[in-house]
């Protein structure tokens, strides 16, 4: 299937930051070797672990957990929306 082009412009990243009054937030899987791509200031981690990371609507990292539910736990704690990606 191939996306259909609208015409429109792609939303800026301020304007996917400001989805749903900046609420909106969704999880991206990753191993312990993608962390420092979003977390720059990281240390150093054991290669092979699965991490999960709430992020902004624009892609913005909030918070690096160990467990999906945490993740979640993260989210709701920072009243965000949590979207699903398929």
């Amino acid at each position: 299937m191939t996306p259909v082009d609208d015409g429109e412009a792609p939303l800026t990243r301020d304007e996917l930051a400001q989805l749903c009054g900046g609420r909106v937030a969704y999880l991206k899987p990753m191993r312990s070797e993608e962390v420092n791509r979003l977390f720059r200031e990281a240390p150093a981690m054991r290669p092979g672990l699965s991490l999960f990371a709430p992020l902004a609507a624009d892609g913005s990292p909030i918070a690096l957990t160990q467990s999906r539910d945490a993740a979640f736990a993260n989210a709701r704690e920072n009243e965000l929306e949590m979207a699903s990606l398929h």
